[in-house]
């Protein structure tokens, strides 16, 4: 049986707002973001901070009125100081409280919003964080779920058209396999939903996943499932079995090595 379709629903209905920092945001990722965005809610709120009287935000412009996502202006008062994140973090507490909402997009790879997502949360609300590879571990561990913004650039469907979508670039396969802190996540996950024959759901195992690293993301290594990535790590086995009460299938891990329990 499958133990979150009501939660499916429930998260796909949830009302967020998008807060997006245009100084450290490349427009680039905007229709990825909201594509990203979509699974997890509803985009209520669409706003993206900085200071539209300069150039250097000139390439956002255009993107803007196509995925209405309302500009806020916040002149650089002061050389050195960032005002776009004091207006975005007020707005976000403003928001928190006058809105029914149940999460926040923080749309940035700056440290000045481990603060803000740390208070949101313990509030209650879901955060989900966007930013680059560059984002600092702080921002990146205290929010719920964090997608690096690598992935959802306009230039990574290159490959879109390619038969074997589970085929990762050369350059990918090599990180992934040679990936100890990964295959140590994936191996004690599985190992911790393992049933007596040492096989741990899938959809289970993705879950936990998440909830020990929030910047897990199969994305990252190469492969769009997280089934995928499994398949292509030779220490797992992956089984299918037919649904009870439905026409699909569902996925089953287990570590090569298991023996009846115990940890070899």
């Amino acid at each position: 049986m499958l133990p979150f379709s009501s939660q499916q629903v429930e998260i796909s209905q949830a009302k967020l707002a998008v807060l997006i920092d245009a100084d450290n945001t490349q427009p680039s990722i905007i229709e990825g973001l909201l594509d990203e965005v979509a699974k997890y809610g509803i985009a209520s709120v669409k706003r993206i901070y900085g200071d539209w009287t300069t150039t250097n935000l000139r390439s956002w412009k255009d993107r803007l009125l196509e995925y209405a996502i309302q500009p806020i202006q916040q002149f650089s008062y002061t050389s050195g100081k960032n005002a776009t994140d004091s207006a975005m973090i007020i707005d976000a507490m403003d928001l928190l409280y006058s809105q029914k909402l149940d999460g926040f997009c923080i749309v940035s790879s700056d440290s000045d919003f481990t603060r803000l997502a740390a208070r949101l949360r313990e509030s209650g609300q879901m955060v989900y964080g966007f930013g680059e590879k560059k984002t600092p571990r702080a921002f990146v561990a205290v929010c719920d779920k964090f997608i690096y913004t690598e992935i959802l650039r306009d230039d990574v469907q290159e490959d879109a058209d390619e038969d074997d979508a589970t085929k990762p670039a050369s350059r990918v396969r090599k990180d992934f396999k040679s990936d100890r802190r990964l295959l140590k996540l994936l191996r004690d996950t599985v190992e911790d939903l393992a049933d007596e024959s040492g096989w741990a759901y899938l959809g289970g195992v993705g879950q936990k996943i998440t909830n020990r690293s929030s910047e897990f993301d199969p994305r990252n290594y190469g492969f769009k499932k997280l089934g995928d990535l499994f398949r292509a790590m030779s220490q797992f086995e992956t089984e299918e079995r037919p649904q009870e009460n439905g026409t699909g299938r569902l996925v089953y891990i287990r570590w090569k090595k298991w023996k009846g329990g115990g940890v070899s």
